[in-house]
């Protein structure tokens, strides 16, 4: 998994059993997280506005970093996977244009892994007519059904739950996005624990600029992408007369804001809270203290790599020819089994 907040990849060993119910039970037997390196981060960051060339070649280089570190992981901790799912990095999500983009090339990745792949997961629904986004809902709802909502807080705020007997996911908010991008401008990576948040003061005035975005008004199924945060949010941070601590606690009083508003008229319950943004304790803080509803942050091997597992996921129901994209979630006219197989014996696919 490489997410839009560019921490690094993160790759999870993870075992499935189906049970009784017809869900599954799920294990991470190990995982670890590479950092970027910075070129690598430079050439993810600014790879939307480089030439053909420049995506071409960055699509083959990715892929076959991806395979290097997978063999790598695979070696290290003497492991014999049955297959290699990956999401890829997103450089362009714009379906309401009928495309979304994730680089990593498949065939790279299993070259030089020597494992069977899994990859493009968002293109088919996407070219069915939906967000192809968000994916996980479906591992959410099947890994996951003991709690009532599962919410990320990746570079992106994306939620899901069921109501009325469907599955129902949206992309909320930026999160990490934004809030990253204000720490490197602080020299570090990341607001640890959101303290330089928590050291600021609201503005009233850049809070209600970023509330009032016509996107937090529609209806579902909806998906944001880096697109938006370059176009709209980083030109108001950019632009506000105010410190960085006030820019980031402003930032994180409006995604605390839009993430509790928009389960506010669900029943109580509990919120199972995973990726980056569950480890910063003020943000944390900040939406307990807005909502009724009881969050749920679960160890640090679940925090980080739940968006990997669930890719896994992903790509075992594709391989057992399953449903692994919800037309409920992503506004598409029918259900998918989604992604591209490269390396896997006919004899393998159910």
């Amino acid at each position: 998994m490489s997410g839009t907040s560019l921490d690094g990849l993160d790759i999870a060993h993870c075992e499935f059993a189906r049970n009784t119910g017809g869900r599954y039970d799920y294990k991470i037997t190990v995982a670890d997280t590479i950092p970027y390196s910075d070129e690598w981060k430079q050439r993810l960051s600014t790879l939307e506005n480089g030439s053909a060339y420049d995506y071409v070649k960055t699509h083959a280089d990715l892929g076959k970093y991806i395979g290097m570190q997978v063999r790598s992981f695979i070696d290290k901790h003497d492991l014999y996977p049955c297959l290699i799912a990956s999401h890829g990095h997103t450089i362009f999500h714009q379906p309401h244009l009928g495309f979304s983009s994730q680089i990593g090339d498949g065939n790279a990745i299993q070259a030089e892994a020597g494992v069977p792949v899994v990859y493009d997961f968002r293109s088919l629904d996407v070219a069915l007519g939906g967000q192809g986004a968000p994916l996980v809902p479906i591992g959410d709802q099947l890994l996951f059904s003991d709690y009532d909502f599962c919410l990320n807080l990746g570079g992106i705020s994306n939620i899901s739950y069921n109501r009325n007997g469907k599955r129902i996911a949206y992309d909320i908010s930026l999160c990490n996005m934004p809030l990253n991008y204000l720490a490197r401008q602080m020299g570090e990576e990341y607001d640890r624990d959101g303290e330089f948040a928590r050291s600021g003061k609201v503005d009233s005035k850049l809070l209600d600029a970023m509330n009032n975005q016509s996107y937090f008004t529609e209806n579902g199924p909806k998906s944001l992408g880096k697109e938006w945060f370059v176009d709209v949010f980083q030109p108001m941070l950019v632009q506000a007369p105010l410190s960085l601590r006030d820019k980031m606690r402003t930032m994180v009083e409006h995604i605390a804001f839009q993430i509790t508003r928009d389960v506010a008229a669900m029943p109580k319950g509990k919120m199972l809270v995973t990726g980056g943004g569950a480890l910063n304790k003020f943000l944390i803080e900040r939406m307990q203290q807005l909502t009724s509803h009881q969050l749920c942050v679960p160890d640090k091997l679940l925090v980080n790599y739940k968006e990997a597992l669930i890719f896994a996921f992903l790509g075992l129901l594709r391989i057992n020819n399953e449903v692994n994209t919800l037309a409920s979630v992503t506004g598409a006219p029918e259900d998918s089994c989604s992604g591209s197989i490269v390396g896997l014996p006919a004899s393998l696919m159910h």
